[in-house]
């Protein structure tokens, strides 16, 4: 039940009509725009939201509909439906068209997979027609709307008749126009024309007894006359007549193919309802995509889960301004029903209300709604509505009086499938009689468990809802520091009215505003403060969520990056371990091959004492070249010394660190007098006075890391070897910043006597690996260049052999 009988226009769903018949191709569908409907039926809402869904998906994915020739022919098949009436070529030819649009959209559905639009394929099971009538009237109907010449022998007959008459005809007026030219009957420009259906030439008006002939016309000043000459008089009798033998035939043919079609004008109006839902579903589905509308969960229950929620006209307005509609997040289910929604005016609280009516009504009409995709839509069997000045002068009935009237008709007809939505609940009378009705009502509508939505100011309604089951507050937020009102609605708390905070900013004097404050009651502005200041921490709480939030997500992206680095540190290391394990088996196995070789030189020549030292000082030369390099550690600079200028310490002074060199600006000093905050380069630290002294500007610059000159280091070899990679990536790189990552490569590689190197440099057209393996020819410690193995890159990689 829809209460009262305006409520579309309460909801402005005209709005929604006109924008769907805008979208609509043709009438078929703005048809069934005006049929559109609240319904109460689960299956079928579900049925036509999944239409409208799957038709969205078409238009999305890019894939041809037909979107042409959506042709009413209504008024044609109740033409043909009469015994003895014939159809028109025009209208036979519309026919034609709009069956092949039928036709189109059912092989459309016929193409896809099964599954992929089910509700729209069972949509197209009523169509019902045997296209082979298409097939009857494309034979006689050409593309241009005209019947064919061949639509049967006798046409074809008349008409080859009626081309070689007129040959004949025209053939005879140009040699009769010519000799009147040359007599200067007619003037030069003179040519042949119809008058009356017939085929004449025009003649100045003094000459017209000179040739024989009949007189069809003249010219408005009376001077050219339009001669059929007697020559041709015939002939064109011969034409005439075979033009109405044309249109004897025409409408035999036209009579007989109506003929044929009359049996099937039943089934063709359901294919012509066919085409209009699918313009109609075209159109939902354009709108959908227009206001970012999709298709919720839908349950079989009462309740309202939106995230999200938009109105959809006011989505289409502000797109259009550049702006964004701030949504709407609302939970109504069975244990909380009633939202008491209260905050100052002009804070948004009617269009929350009217955004609740609008998604459902639409929702229950078929239409896609602007809800979040975790949204739950539920089902409501009435919507009942108080909304606007309902002051009638011809039920003498005053505002408040029509309030009351709708009241009684909602504490009669509602129940727990009830979806009430009541604006500026109570007003228009005394407003302490006025909050005491209001609240006797909405106790009443509690007990009838209904659903509903109330925007109100009374601050008994407010406690009311605070200690009743099934009913909750709910505020529309403001910005108290600015107070303006943020349009956000925030569930499980009361809102105030700021009414003392917006006459203060407008200018009302102060004295005025402590009077009212007075008036009102302590109590009162004590609330109205409580409310306050709940709202301003919780903007507090939320900005404060908002960074910790920001901070977890740094933590995280840290956390990460440290992992991935880890993890990359831990293959490298475990590369190096196994490279310098490799190494040291051949260094050892060269080294006991060399020790064998020794012996064994000895045992053969049996050396005497002095070539037996020989080949001992040999061994130990060989040894020596094994053991490692000594690297002398980097010097120490030396502290240097800074002079202490002393005295009392201030904000601005440039202090030291008691025993130590760390210097810094004072940048401010507690109130208590013990503790600075002083600023060491970018590093901020609280420090005890007692720990600072006082130093020179000259001294401070002198001793600051800007201006001390960077310090030499020597290159640490072990660090090196374990930083080293083995493998390079130049994948996405230029060529001049390839060959620059190449040499530092190469570079480290000799420094760590890496033996095998790896390059990634990808296959593509081979640019990039002919311009590196050039370039690296050109090291002397480049032994040799080969590619990788086929299963680990192929030609993308090259392998580059060392000198030892």
């Amino acid at each position: 039940m829809l209460y009262p009988n305006t409520i579309e226009q309460k909801l402005v769903l005209i709005k929604i009509r006109e924008h769907l018949k805008a979208a609509c191709i043709s009438p078929l569908g703005q048809t069934v725009v005006d049929k559109m409907r609240f319904s109460s039926d689960f299956d079928l809402i579900d049925k036509l939201v999944r239409q409208t869904a799957e038709f969205k998906y078409i238009l999305q994915s890019g894939e041809s509909f037909p979107a042409s020739n959506y042709i009413d022919v209504h008024g044609h098949l109740s033409k043909a439906a009469v015994e003895g009436a014939f159809l028109t070529e025009e209208e036979l030819f519309e026919v034609k068209l709009s069956l092949k649009t039928i036709h189109d959209c059912l092989r459309f559905f016929e193409q896809k997979d099964e599954s992929l639009y089910p509700q729209l394929r069972e949509l197209s099971k009523i169509v019902e027609v045997d296209f082979n009538l298409l097939k009857t009237i494309d034979r006689i109907v050409d593309d241009r709307g005209k019947l064919r010449d061949d639509a049967s022998p006798e046409l074809q007959a008349i008409r080859r008749q009626m081309l070689a008459e007129q040959a004949n005809l025209r053939k005879t007026l140009d040699s009769i126009l010519r000799q009147a030219k040359s007599q200067g009957y007619t003037a030069d420009d003179a040519s042949i024309t119809i008058r009356n259906g017939r085929m004449v030439i025009p003649v100045s008006a003094e000459y017209k007894r000179r040739i024989k002939g009949f007189v069809q016309d003249e010219s408005a000043t009376g001077q050219t006359i339009f001669l059929e000459p007697a020559e041709v008089l015939d002939i064109n009798n011969e034409i005439a007549e075979l033009g109405y033998r044309e249109r004897r035939e025409i409408i035999r043919i036209l009579t007989e193919v109506t003929g044929k079609l009359r049996p099937f004008v039943p089934a063709l109006r359901r294919a012509y309802t066919f085409l209009g839902l699918m313009d109609f579903i075209r159109a939902k589905a354009k709108f959908a995509i227009q206001t970012e509308a999709i298709n919720p969960a839908f349950v079989k229950q009462s309740l309202i889960q939106w995230d999200n929620a938009r109105h959809a006209l006011l989505t289409l307005s502000f797109k259009k301004q550049g702006k964004t509609v701030v949504p709407l997040n609302i939970r109504l289910d069975h244990n909380r029903r009633i939202l008491v929604i209260s905050g100052p005016n002009a804070g948004g609280k009617s269009i929350a209300l009217k955004t609740v009516g609008l998604t459902q009504y639409m929702f229950q009409c078929g239409l896609l709604v602007s809800v979040g995709e975790d949204s739950k839509m539920g089902l409501f069997k009435d919507l009942f509505m108080d909304i606007g000045d309902e002051q009638s002068l011809e039920n003498d009935l005053s505002t408040y009086s029509s309030h009351l009237t709708n009241m009684k008709h909602f504490l009669k007809m509602a129940g727990k499938h009830t979806l009430f939505l009541i604006d500026e609940f109570g007003t228009g009378t005394e407003p302490g009689m006025g909050g005491a009705i209001a609240e006797s009502i909405l106790e009443g509508l509690n007990q009838t468990k209904a659903f509903g939505v109330i925007n109100t100011h009374y601050a008994n309604l407010k406690s009311f809802a605070d200690r009743t089951e099934g009913v909750l507050n709910g505020a529309m937020r403001f910005d108290t520091e600015h107070l303006e009102p943020l349009y956000q609605l925030e569930m499980g708390q009361p809102g105030s009215s700021f009414a003392f905070e917006i006459a203060h900013k407008i200018g009302l004097p102060k004295e005025i505003i402590a009077t009212a404050k007075e008036k009102v009651g302590q109590g009162q502005v004590n609330f109205d403060k409580m409310l306050r200041d709940l709202e301003k921490e919780k903007r507090q709480m939320a900005t404060r969520n908002q960074e910790m939030a920001q901070k977890d997500k740094q933590l995280n992206q840290t956390l990460k990056e440290y992992n991935e680095l880890k993890s990359y540190l831990d293959t490298e290391r475990k590369k190096i371990l196994n490279q310098a394990k490799e190494e040291a088996k051949k260094l050892l196995k060269d080294t006991n091959q060399r020790i064998e070789s020794t012996i064994r030189e000895i045992r053969e020549k049996q050396a005497q004492k002095e070539e037996t030292k020989e080949l001992r000082r040999e061994l130990q030369v060989f040894e020596s070249s094994l053991k490692p390099e000594y690297v002398p550690p980097a010097p120490v600079e030396e502290a240097l010394e800074i002079k202490v200028i002393g005295g009392d310490i201030g904000v601005g002074d440039l202090v030291r660190i008691k025993g130590q060199s760390a210097v810094g600006e004072v940048l401010d000093i507690n109130l208590k007098g013990k503790e600075a905050l002083i600023g060491i380069g970018e590093l901020k630290s609280n420090v005890k006075l007692n720990r600072l002294e006082k130093i020179s500007r000259k001294e401070y610059r002198a001793h600051t890391v800007e201006n001390t000159p960077p310090r030499l280091r020597g290159v640490d070899l072990n660090e090196k070897m374990n930083n080293f990679s083995y493998q390079l990536d130049l994948r996405g790189k230029r060529g001049e910043e390839a060959l620059q990552e190449v040499d530092n490569f190469i570079d480290n590689a000799i420094l760590v006597g890496s033996p095998e190197l790896r390059i990634v440099h990808g296959k593509g057209d081979g640019i990039l690996r002919n311009l590196v393996r050039s370039h690296l020819r050109n090291y002397k410690q480049v032994k040799s260049l080969e590619d990788e193995h086929a299963d680990r890159g192929g030609a993308g990689v090259t392998i580059i052999k060392m000198n030892s």
